[in-house]
């Protein structure tokens, strides 16, 4: 099957660059190709390229893609505004909060699939939301982990207050100070999520059941002005690798999920999230992300996120594979 998918994408470039309707792109050989990067968290939301990277089909596509890991948020946007990367893998309030609060040019181009555990210690005794008052909830400043910290204490009738919430950005530490007994509970993306749970910490509620959605992929406007037609073939090879994963059993790729991070004793009990096809990100999860930062005096009141999405590369919703 993987040699399948080889051979498509070939035959896919060849055909589209021997034969280009107006306003289509097409896709130059490798040497005309200039390199990509990618900077993302080593989460499940950027399975897809691992998958597409891993099992060839960005070589086959001409692409040369590299894609750096980052532990945590802060490091992840340092290394985006110094452009050491050209895009990232972020969430909506991460995005806002470079554009608004550091006059970063970027855009979104495309919504990704993911989920977040909210993690009690397995020394907490904490059953049910209420019982949250006064302890000790890690976040990391400006992201989903606080926003989705703060819609679950709304949920809760407790105020923001009532609990502490040390900021803890990177993810390894954050599961550490659980197994540790420092920190009573905190959201924590797969495979941090599993690898608690493994060690006896409970999943109370997840971002899925919270109807929360909120990661995306954004690039600068230099790299979209520059790299247009490298930006079409990362598109082009995550959807490649959504296919892969729902068409190839996990014993086939497991190895990628050990490289970011998955225990290979827990590669069967991970939840994959339900990846789709390249959506566009969401103008409500945009708006939502900018009153919650007005709202906790993150973000001028007069911030407009206008043009904050990238309509070129994604033209329509595709069908759910």
């Amino acid at each position: 099957m993987k040699k399948l998918i080889l051979v498509f994408c070939i035959l896919l470039s060849f055909l589209s660059s021997c034969q280009r309707k107006k306003g289509e792109s097409f896709f130059l050989p490798s040497s005309e190709l200039q390199p990509l990067t990618l900077g993302m968290m080593p989460t499940l939301e950027g399975l897809p390229y691992y998958i597409a990277q891993k099992q060839g089909i960005y070589d086959s596509l001409g692409l040369n893609l590299t894609i750096f890991p980052f532990y945590s948020a802060n490091d992840r946007d340092a290394a985006f505004q110094a452009h050491q990367v050209d895009g990232i893998i972020t969430d909506y309030s991460s995005a806002v909060i470079l554009q608004a609060s550091h006059h970063t040019n970027l855009r979104l181009i495309q919504k990704n699939d993911s989920y977040f555990c909210f993690i009690v210690s397995k020394e907490s005794n904490i059953n049910q939301l209420k019982q949250l008052k006064e302890k000790n909830i890690a976040v990391s400043r400006n992201t989903i982990i606080e926003y989705a910290t703060d819609l679950l204490l709304d949920k809760a009738g407790i105020k923001s207050s009532e609990i502490n919430k040390p900021e803890i950005g990177q993810i390894p530490l954050r599961l550490q100070m659980l197994d540790f007994k420092q920190l009573d509970a905190s959201f924590l993306p797969d495979p941090a999520a599993s690898l608690a749970m493994d060690n006896g910490h409970r999943s109370l509620v997840s971002t899925r059941e919270l109807d929360i959605d909120f990661t995306v992929t954004a690039f600068s406007l230099k790299a979209l002005n520059e790299k247009r037609r490298e930006i079409e073939l990362l598109i082009t090879g995550y959807n490649l690798g959504v296919g892969y994963i729902k068409t190839h059993p996990q014993k086939e790729w497991e190895q990628v999920l050990v490289e970011i991070g998955v225990p290979k004793n827990l590669t069967g009990l991970i939840a994959l999230p339900a990846y789709k096809k390249a959506t566009r990100p969401s103008p409500e999860a945009i708006e939502k992300a900018v009153n919650w930062l007005k709202a906790n005096h993150r973000i001028p009141k007069s911030y407009r996120a206008n043009n904050l999405i990238d309509t070129t590369y994604i033209h329509s919703e595709p069908t759910i594979m």
